[in-house]
């Protein structure tokens, strides 16, 4: 088995993640305005090297194209005129070089036809395996580029005959010369065109973010000074939602921060009376048991401890109904499939041993759900009491469970029409409802509990006849 030293296991991963290390240390300290200024210029930089390579490999390409087909049509043209024989009958080949073109006529590989002094000095670089294959006839052609003191040659061979090859050779420093200078435009265009793109990447960017500067600027308002004054929307594009967004948020945010209020205020006040009378109750206690002070009776002793239990009672209820009305999640706890009907069948058995005084008939159906047993049976207690507070001695208060909708009707006096829309608000309590028991949350913790289970709590009411409560729950989805 090969083992691998622990350092160079993975060398391109470490060297990546080290380089995606060094990147997220300098974009972390960079603006939103200059990230997106740099991405732009980034990309703009790419494209641009992108099509300057290709425009000057193009026109490159193009150049010795151009020169390669002038020079094969020239070689092909002296060797219809013969430059073989015009060189042995005396011929000065050196006279092409005024055209910046040295010619050679190449013998069967070994050598050149020697007339005239000048053929000898045509370079030895230009004669390579190419061009002797051309003139022992292996190939009709060649093309290639030789350099001779730093200067690039292009060198074309054609056969002029058995044996014989004419070569060809012309000095490209005019197309080295050109591709130079457009190579320095090129570089050029490319650099003005980088900062041009920096440039207006920023404009834009500044501009652009200037809504989510302003975003910026109010939630840091927001968290100074705890002020949700909406902020102005202009547009209609992504960032112009966005605003519409934070604003809702905000909206939500004030909403729920005067409902808190407005809990703590109303808690605060039914809080009050129920403290004030049970410390009244104690002071008048303890007056009587102190020194000096008159003695009570048994009877007035009792009185007074039975008014005492019904207050603290009162306040157990309170404080229990204010910890239900805080929690705003949806049923999450123990939701379970179960029957209504045995939860409605447990509240009346219950609300029965306290309500003596009024006949209940109940009449259910049975009806699956999914929820949480204990909060359902809280809503149809609170119900029930409801029912049996505003019902006559002797009054009978009739349950229906059909159909996942349960009625809950009493014989009361009815519920006058401007105090239905707000029955079940929050410590809402009637004229007449103020000199009774009661928090006010009861009917408040029967519509939370209908809506956290995709249900309705509805009220129906008519003077001197009675009011119908009904409840409406969603049946359990089948398997």
């Amino acid at each position: 088995m090969k083992l691998q030293r622990p350092d160079l296991v993975h060398p391109v991963r470490d060297g990546r993640e080290h380089s995606l290390r060094i990147l997220r240390f300098f974009t972390s300290r960079m603006t939103l305005a200059l990230r997106v200024a740099v991405l732009t210029t980034a990309a703009v930089a790419a494209t641009l090297t992108l099509v300057s390579a290709t425009i000057y490999v193009t026109v490159r390409s193009e150049f010795q194209s151009s020169l390669d087909d002038s020079m094969v049509r020239r070689a092909q043209a002296g060797v219809t005129a013969d430059l073989g024989s015009l060189f042995a009958g005396g011929a000065d080949p050196g006279a092409l070089a005024l055209t910046d073109i040295k010619v050679i006529v190449l013998r069967s590989g070994r050598g050149v036809l020697l007339g005239t002094p000048a053929v000898s000095n045509f370079p030895i670089q230009f004669i390579g395996l190419p061009e002797r294959e051309v003139s022992l006839g292996q190939t009709t052609q060649s093309i290639r580029t030789a350099m001779l003191k730093d200067t690039p040659y292009r060198v074309v061979a054609v056969r002029s005959g058995r044996g014989e090859a004419l070569v060809m050779a012309q000095s490209m420093e005019s197309i080295d010369m050109a591709l130079k200078r457009l190579q320095i435009i090129l570089l050029l265009t490319s650099a003005i065109g980088v900062a041009l793109a920096g440039l207006a990447g920023w404009a834009v960017a500044a501009n652009g973010l200037r809504p989510v500067r302003r975003l910026t600027a109010a939630t840091e308002r927001v968290a100074r000074t705890a002020d949700l004054t909406p902020i102005t929307v202009t547009g209609t594009d992504e960032l112009a939602r966005l605003t519409t967004s934070f604003n809702a948020m905000l909206t939500a945010l004030d909403a729920s921060q005067t409902r808190e209020r407005q809990l703590i205020a109303d808690a605060g006040h039914e809080l009050r009376t129920p403290l004030t009378s049970l410390r009244t109750n104690i002071e008048l206690m303890g007056q009587a048991t102190g020194q000096g002070g008159r003695s009570l009776t048994e009877e007035e002793r009792a009185e007074i401890m039975g008014d005492v239990r019904a207050q603290l009672e009162e306040l157990t209820t309170l404080v229990g109904d204010l910890v239900e009305l805080a929690r705003d999640e949806p049923v999450r706890r123990n939701p379970e499939p179960l029957d209504l009907a045995d939860v409605v069948t447990l509240a009346v058995s219950r609300v029965r041993l306290r309500a003596l005084e009024v006949d209940f008939v109940a009449h259910t159906e049975p009806w699956m759900v999914v929820g949480e047993a204990q909060l359902l049976e809280r809503a149809v207690t609170n119900l029930l009491d409801n029912a049996a507070k505003w019902s006559p001695p002797g009054g009978t208060v009739r349950v229906t469970l059909t159909d996942g909708t349960l009625t809950v009707a009493d014989e009361g006096p009815g519920i006058e029409p401007a105090d239905l829309p707000h029955i079940f608000d929050r410590f809402y309590r009637s004229q007449e409802a103020r000199t009774l028991p009661g928090s006010g949350l009861g009917l408040s913790i029967v519509k939370r509990s209908a809506e956290r289970h995709g249900g309705t709590a509805e009220v129906s009411s008519t003077l001197g006849k009675g009011t119908t409560f009904t409840l409406t729950m969603p049946a359990a989805p089948t398997i």
